[in-house]
């Protein structure tokens, strides 16, 4: 554990704006027609009319998805990925993070069929990772804040440009900066951290070889699978 942040509301910037639910929804029809992401909370929205995804933004999230699923795989932790959903509990908070978990018992916790989940009939992700090329600035404070208050149980930013992930274990109080993941028990950040900087100059083959290399080696350590 390194840090505790508590969780104020932080001050708008340019991309949040005030509006009510409403006006949210409307703004996310208006949008229909073109890719957008959007994000509700404390009576604030933001419609991210996106432009294409970068190829650092783009690959570092498949990384971390191999990653992800690569351990949980060879450690036997159940596990559903989801890319791109929208979550939302009506009229308070809607967000669609780049990638979200549920891990354990969860992992089956949303039917085939469901559309957006709405957090009054299930549960919130265990993890949610946001993937921040120009957007680092938002994702370590109003996105933060907001999945503080969702109670999602722990959040990665993967910031592009350093190549290294921002560990986050969530709680009612705040935040803390962790170096080791709980939901995926046995997996350090700092091996996140190598595996991107790999990625930089390795396909996705060889990245793939030497994680379950370190995954296994693990194991054969002594880290038994959950």
């Amino acid at each position: 554990m390194m840090s505790l942040s508590l969780n104020p509301i932080p001050s708008l910037d340019e991309t949040w704006v005030p509006a009510t639910w409403d006006e949210y929804l409307r703004a996310l029809k208006n949008s229909a027609q073109v890719k957008s992401k959007g994000y509700y909370t404390h009576g604030r929205m933001q419609v991210d009319m996106q432009l294409p995804v970068s190829f650092d933004h783009s690959s570092d999230q498949s990384i971390i998805s191999l990653a992800v699923n690569l351990y949980s795989i060879l450690k036997g932790i159940p596990f559903r990925e989801l890319d791109n959903c929208s979550f939302r509990k009506t009229a308070e908070v809607e967000f669609q993070p780049d990638l979200a978990y549920y891990v354990g018992s969860q992992a089956t916790a949303i039917p085939s069929g469901t559309g957006i989940i709405h957090l009054e009939t299930y549960p919130v992700p265990n993890l949610v990772v946001e993937v921040a090329k120009s957007s680092l600035l938002d994702d370590r404070t109003i996105k933060r804040v907001l999945y503080e208050d969702v109670g999602v149980a722990e959040y990665w930013i993967v910031d592009v440009e350093s190549a290294q992930v921002l560990a986050y274990q969530m709680s009612d109080r705040g935040s803390l900066k962790i170096d080791s993941s709980l939901i995926f028990p046995g997996l350090d950040i700092a091996l996140l951290n190598e595996t991107l900087q790999r990625s930089r100059h390795q396909d996705q083959s060889q990245v793939g070889a030497w994680l379950m290399a370190q995954f296994q080696g693990a194991t054969e350590s002594g880290i038994q699978p959950t």
